[in-house]
């Protein structure tokens, strides 16, 4: 499939996708970064897809999955914040404190432009290495170093501004 085949077939889908995943995780924010990640999957799926006999299904399956890994992912963030409270090694006002962090955090990232925001989560939440983030985007190492070096020092300006 190519970018304009690409542009016309998948692209319309967004809106429907991001319904979707605003209805499965009652967060606009999270569902913006599930469906960018969607049409990540799709592009790199791009040459395969004719495979497929309903193209939309298979977003719409992708989009399930990926709200239901973030649901799981932002559970798994509360609870060790939670535990960490009930062990002791965090009073409950601490705790509060790193949860509103983390959702500040999380809001900073969401307001990077689209490239920045997906090299940032690959690198920090996903661990990806500058290498298969290159290979995953289809852009050079430096590229991926450069657009991570902006990302990072925008959150840093953005939280210093607070």
């Amino acid at each position: 499939m190519e970018q304009e085949q690409f542009k016309k077939e998948i692209l319309p889908l967004r809106d429907r996708l991001l319904s979707y995943a605003q209805r499965l995780l009652g967060n606009k924010d999270d569902a913006e970064d599930v469906i960018q990640e969607v049409l990540f999957k799709l592009w790199y799926m791009r040459n395969e897809l004719d495979r497929y006999d309903h193209i939309p299904a298979l977003a719409l399956t992708i989009t399930k999955h990926l709200s239901l890994n973030q649901l799981k992912k932002n559970e798994r963030e509360y609870e060790s914040l939670d535990e960490n409270i009930e062990a002791g090694s965090l009073s409950p006002y601490t705790g509060l404190e790193q949860k509103d962090e983390l959702e500040q955090l999380l809001k900073i990232v969401s307001r990077l432009p689209d490239l920045q925001q997906s090299v940032l989560r690959m690198k920090h939440i996903d661990g990806l290495e500058t290498d298969e983030i290159a290979a995953l985007t289809g852009s050079s190492p430096e590229a991926v170093r450069m657009n991570l070096s902006r990302a990072r020092k925008k959150v840093r300006d953005w939280l210093l501004d607070k």
